[in-house]
């Protein structure tokens, strides 16, 4: 029986275009998901876009459209363009102005108001329209500029709105003991440790009991048994994760998917890891498998944003670079989990330095010598020992570090055989093997273990780079796609035993 992997990224805000903050995120849970499958797991990959709320609303009014027609051309001019343009295989694409997903959310909150984990209730609040969010005095800072004298939201630096309704209210903050003890008893469901930290000191001062309803705007879904309220944005958001898989419609398909891995950008770990945690244990079903908060992307020195004016759409990367450079990039140069800075100085070097220079020039000079010395033809012995013993240790450390979710340890331990490998063959120094009548078994050891690492790299590396191992994959011989290969036992791969020459894989970049 395989092993169930269901993993999501957030539903992003579709207020505007998606910029690579975004495609970072997706490709991160793109990495997972194909790393999943190559291992036989019984994966499932869902993605998807918000598009309730007043923000929403106000952006289509100044468009001068409807929030339905605003969305749609949003969501089918950008954001799935996005996902063709960066190679990502999601399994569902799932829309909060879907039938199934509005019937799910009425279920759910149904459920919830039954069971007495809803009422009704008057508040007053500070409220940031850009955030969707409710807001405490520790989220306002001072602004500057025009806003001086303000305070405003830390992450967007406008000021809020006070806010003043009459809503339905989720009892939160009876969970609250309930929440310590699942992070207690599951030290791994929130991660990395400093969002798990962070998240249960935050839970630790105490809970309130969250609005979940707004009454002054009707782009949302109804609250079923009272009209003139719309759920919260947020609130209805989190739903995504089960109204995909049939949660209230689909009993079969929805426990065949549930619990899921959740892969979110630490900005929103919180709604992931106390809200939603506690939606689920009031509506009785299990608490998702993980909750993983990773870092922000950073360009001068400010987290990516439109409205700061700090956002690259990733085809200004892709049109230089290509899919697979971005993909390597974004997954390489940042620990997954922490901050990370984005640079076009940086995404060059590596970009020549270790995938033309390192990959592709390996794989054109292993391939050169085989067709020049042996006539395409692999030799058909054991790769030298001291080798594949790196090579199965590689494989090993790279599935154990996926399960971390340590995706730049993974390629990082890809890249040590290709760095072997170029050592290797200064080492050995086959055009001199060849020279000696010998010494021809030890040329044949040679060349066997540079197809051997050059098919490991490639399969280890197929979840990362989901073109160009293909076709690396394809010259040294291996046969299919390179993305049905087991890839735990990617060391021990065999192939047609054939070279096929190959185009550069990672031509030069000229600096622009």
């Amino acid at each position: 029986m395989p092993e169930r992997f269901t993993v999501t990224t957030p539903i992003y805000y579709v207020n505007d275009v998606p910029h690579i903050g975004h495609a970072y995120n997706e490709v991160a849970t793109d990495v997972l998901a194909r790393w999943h499958r190559m291992r036989g797991d019984d994966t499932f990959m869902l993605t998807g876009t918000d598009e309730h709320g007043q923000k929403i609303m106000r952006t289509a009014a100044a468009h001068d459209t409807s929030p339905q027609e605003w969305t749609d051309r949003l969501v089918e001019t950008a954001w799935k363009p996005q996902l063709d343009l960066l190679d990502i295989a999601n399994d569902d694409f799932i829309r909060t102005t879907e039938e199934r997903h509005e019937r799910g959310v009425k279920i759910f909150l149904q459920r919830l108001y039954d069971a007495g984990w809803i009422y009704h209730g008057e508040f007053e609040a500070e409220y940031c329209v850009g955030c969707e969010e409710y807001k405490t005095a520790s989220d306002l800072v001072p602004g500057t500029g025009e806003y001086e004298g303000q305070l405003v939201c830390a992450i967007h630096s406008r000021p809020v709105e006070t806010v003043r309704e009459a809503n339905y209210f989720f009892k939160l903050s009876e969970f609250q003991q309930q929440l310590l003890d699942l992070y207690a008893d599951r030290p791994d469901y929130v991660q990395p440790e400093h969002v798990r930290n962070e998240v249960r000191s935050f839970v630790s001062q105490g809970l309130t009991d969250l609005s979940i309803s707004r009454s002054t705007f009707d782009w949302g879904i109804e609250v079923p048994w009272d009209e003139d309220h719309v759920v919260y944005v947020w609130f209805e958001a989190l739903l995504n994760y089960v109204t995909a898989i049939g949660y209230g419609v689909d009993d079969e398909t929805f426990e065949r998917r549930w619990p899921a891995v959740h892969i979110v950008g630490k900005d929103i770990a919180r709604f992931h890891a106390v809200i939603w945690p506690a939606m689920q244990m009031a509506a009785g079903i299990p608490v998702s498998d993980h909750v993983f908060g990773h870092g922000w992307l950073l360009v001068g020195g400010e987290k990516m944003s439109k409205s700061k004016a700090t956002g690259i759409e990733p085809r200004q990367i892709t049109d230089v670079f290509g899919v697979d450079a971005f993909r390597y990039y974004f997954m390489r140069a940042i620990a997954f989990g922490s901050d990370g800075s984005f640079s076009w100085e940086d995404l060059d070097a590596r970009y020549h330095s270790e995938l033309a220079n390192g990959l592709g020039n390996l794989a054109s000079r292993a391939i050169a010598m085989v067709q020049k010395y042996r006539d395409g033809v692999v030799p058909d012995v054991a790769p030298v020992p001291e080798v594949a013993e790196l090579l199965e240790a590689s494989v090993t450390r790279a599935d154990a570090a996926i399960d971390r979710f340590q995706i730049h340890e993974a390629i990082d331990q890809a890249m040590r055989i290709v760095d072997r490998l170029n050592g290797f063959v200064t080492e050995q120094a086959p055009w001199v093997l060849a020279k000696d009548d010998a010494r021809q078994d030890e040329l044949d050891a040679v060349l066997a273990t540079l197809v051997q690492g050059i098919g490991t790299a490639a399969i280890l590396l197929a979840p990362v780079m989901t073109r160009s191992t293909q076709s690396l994959w394809a010259a040294v011989g291996g046969e299919g796609e390179v993305r049905d290969q087991p890839i735990r036992s990617a060391h021990a791969w065999r192939g047609t035993g054939r070279v096929e020459t190959i185009p550069p894989l990672f031509p030069r970049v000229e600096a622009q």
